[in-house]
């Protein structure tokens, strides 16, 4: 009775065990929720059977290939929004994906709700490129890309093209705008 009782113990542990269920919204450099950075487009379906995608299909030469994906809960809350690293092309890989919905999160807890104080804790910095209306600051540990609205900055920093933004520039209550995972290299 012992040994079949062990028995069976031993394989409930072992089954329990290997359900490595991966958390739907997860971030980390190679995987948003579900998807992989070889994940290929015609495998949305079956990943996101429960949820909404609306594809934006250009026949149009002069709309420049965009191909977004948008990705809603069944609610209606928007979740992702993925862009194929070719247009048209069932096969493609994901090329970027826009973080919208506020419960994906990396292991650092970075949020699209984050403040730059947030991403600089977390993450080393990898680069801050100057825009025209915002920056845009590189994380290539996460391949991420945040950018922040210039509205966060100090007026002094708003408007000068020219200026090379260190991280002490950027305010550390300066919330993040978009939040993207890059996945193009």
């Amino acid at each position: 009775m012992y040994k079949s009782f062990l028995t069976v113990l031993c394989i409930s542990f072992i089954i329990t065990s290997c359900n490595n269920t991966p958390n739907p919204f997860e971030i980390s450099k190679q995987h948003v929720g579900l998807l992989t950075d070889s994940t290929q487009v015609k495998d949305l379906k079956t990943i996101y059977a429960n949820d909404s995608i609306v594809k934006f299909i250009s026949g149009d030469e002069f709309t420049g290939n965009i191909n977004n994906i948008e990705i809603f809960e069944k609610g209606g809350k928007k979740l992702l929004t993925l862009t194929p690293k070719q247009a048209l092309d069932s096969t493609s890989t994901i090329g970027s994906i826009r973080i919208l919905d506020e419960r994906f999160k990396t292991e650092n807890n970075i949020t699209s709700l984050s403040t730059f104080k947030d991403i600089k804790e977390n993450h080393k910095i990898s680069r801050i490129s100057n825009l025209i209306n915002s920056i845009v600051v590189g994380v290539d540990q996460i391949n991420a890309s945040f950018t922040i609205d210039k509205n966060e900055l100090p007026s002094n920093l708003r408007f000068d093209m020219n200026l090379k933004f260190e991280p002490t520039h950027i305010p550390d209550n300066a919330k993040v705008k978009y939040f993207f995972i890059n996945w193009n290299h």
